[in-house]
């Protein structure tokens, strides 16, 4: 598919919309259905089709792998402060209503909050099993060329 200059002009002209419209789901996922978890896979699934068209080497170069674990922590570590924070002012995990004086603003800061860490690490962990797939992919066939 490397080869291919019709695929690559058609995922150069998919990739953006693919991630904007992850955007889109992220940011609306408290109006609308969708949310974190949709928009990580929607938006893993942007890099996947970089990944098919330029190579794993090349999407590496985008985002490398070590950054794909370092986002992965952040996102977690983004959920869990917001749930912190909520125990630490005086409420629940998770409760959003300490953490601004409005508590219709602190819920929906909290909601944001809490779903832009769930798509980051969802995103991060779907582009990771996908690089693991791919070099599985390359040792067997670099091992059935040797053997």
């Amino acid at each position: 598919m490397r080869e291919n200059g019709i695929l690559r002009i058609v995922a150069r002209f998919l990739i953006p919309l693919i991630m904007l419209f992850a955007l889109y789901i992220q940011f609306h996922g408290e109006y609308s259905p969708g949310g974190g978890f949709q928009a990580g896979v929607v938006f893993a699934a942007a890099w996947i089709l970089f990944v098919l068209i330029y190579g794993l080497d090349a999407a590496l170069d985008v985002i490398p792998e070590r950054a794909m674990y370092v986002l992965m922590l952040v996102g977690v570590m983004l959920y869990c402060a917001v749930g912190i924070a909520g125990v630490l002012m005086g409420g629940h995990f998770l409760e959003y209503t300490p953490l601004l004086d409005d508590p219709k603003a602190a819920q929906q800061f909290g909601i944001i909050t809490v779903e832009f860490g769930i798509g980051i690490t969802v995103a991060t962990v779907v582009m990771l099993i996908f690089t693991l797939f791919v070099r599985r992919r390359e040792l067997l066939t670099d091992s059935e060329e040797q053997g």
